[in-house]
């Protein structure tokens, strides 16, 4: 799938695909309007919510309501370097939630593509190539 990549104005960077726009901007500190996600924000929600649509599939195939469900992710990162060092997410049940299930869930999240692809990165190929202006 391709994605195209353009730069709206001031410190937006948005992406498109699939006829869906992924709009990101920075804060005023890093020159932007706060008026979308930062892209590192869009990456870090990426891996909550793809964990969510397997937890979302689950209950689904077993006839399970989702009411009270919920995932919170820990985001922590190196206090020196910023890199994020470790994610964590705590799968929220009510106490309805049939016990029997709870491992179950664990074992339906570690199923998320975006959790598979940073276990095996990717290599990246990066290129300019010059168009003529549309």
């Amino acid at each position: 799938m391709d994605m195209i990549i353009d730069f709206p104005g001031g410190a937006r960077v948005d992406a498109h695909f699939r006829g869906q726009t992924i709009a990101t901007d920075q804060p005023p500190q890093g020159g932007g309007e706060d008026s979308a996600p930062m892209p590192f924000e869009v990456f870090l929600a990426s891996i909550g919510t793809c964990a969510g649509i397997y937890i979302l599939g689950f209950c689904r195939q077993r006839g399970i309501p989702t009411d009270g469900v919920r995932i919170v992710q820990r985001n922590n990162r190196n206090p020196f370097t910023g890199a994020l060092e470790k994610v964590g997410l705590e799968i929220q049940v009510p106490p309805t939630f049939p016990k029997q299930y709870h491992s179950a869930l664990i074992r339906s999240a570690e199923l998320c593509l975006v959790k598979k692809t940073l276990e095996n990165p990717p290599t990246f190929e990066i290129a300019t190539t010059e168009v003529e202006a549309a």
